[in-house]
């Protein structure tokens, strides 16, 4: 165990001692366990307390760690796996499946072992009509990045680009998605050569204003899935 986990525990166990003594059980999660923890991770916890009606988050400072501290019962913590499931973004699994136990109950080794199985099972295919509609909106905005202009408007055509045809990707391919850091990180773990490709399209554009790379690339994905679609679409008809 590393020095920074050891230190994180450490505090982790503090907290759940003298914010909540009550809990059922508790977890430390996020990029201190993971070993990716950064000069500006936070403590990131998954309290239980079987007797709330209903769940919460609080975020404050212990000991000079920001700390998110997820509060839930064993039903409403299920509540948000359905939730994490249908977007495709498997946060509170992941979180419960690789979380460290900071203190023990019987309600964790089934709620592990489900995390887990739907990490392993992956996020709902996606249906004829929800690809139609990732491919019509993806075009749309790869048009808008093509013909764009203005530097300053196409940086922000370019940062919109980059989560959405990431996102096409990973869930037209069947695999999780995610947010933020967790985007480009969700296709590494799918493809690690077309994560650097992703990476080094966008930086030639973000450095050098060089476009090519990524239009053939979005392209190529959308190609892979059914090609640009604009004429026919419609949506509420």
């Amino acid at each position: 165990m590393s020095d920074l986990l050891t230190h994180a525990e450490q505090t982790a166990r503090l907290i759940v001692e003298s914010r909540y003594p009550d809990c059922d059980a508790a977890l430390l999660a996020g990029s201190f366990v993971r070993g990716q923890a950064t000069a500006t991770s936070d403590l990131d916890l998954i309290i239980f307390r079987e007797s709330i009606p209903a769940s919460y988050r609080e975020s404050f400072t212990f000991d000079e760690y920001p700390v998110e501290a997820f509060v839930h019962s064993s039903t409403t913590i299920r509540d948000f796996f359905r939730q994490d499931r249908e977007r495709g973004r498997p946060s509170m699994q992941r979180m419960v499946a690789e979380g460290l136990v900071l203190r023990n109950h019987d309600l964790l080794k089934p709620l592990k072992e489900y995390a887990e199985s739907e990490l392993l099972a992956g996020p709902p295919v996606l249906s004829p009509a929800e690809t139609d509609r990732a491919r019509y909106f993806l075009t749309d905005l790869l048009d808008d990045f093509i013909g764009v202009t203005e530097r300053s408007e196409g940086l922000g055509i370019a940062a919109r680009l980059l989560e959405q045809a990431t996102d096409f990707r990973l869930r037209t391919s069947g695999h999780w998605t995610g947010q933020g850091k967790w985007l480009i990180r969700s296709l590494a773990i799918v493809d690690s050569v077309e994560a650097k490709r992703l990476a080094d399209a966008f930086e030639a554009f973000f450095r050098f204003d060089e476009k090519q790379p990524v239009i053939d690339l979005v392209e190529q994905w959308l190609i892979e899935n059914g090609g640009r679609y604009f004429d026919g679409f419609s949506l509420g008809k």
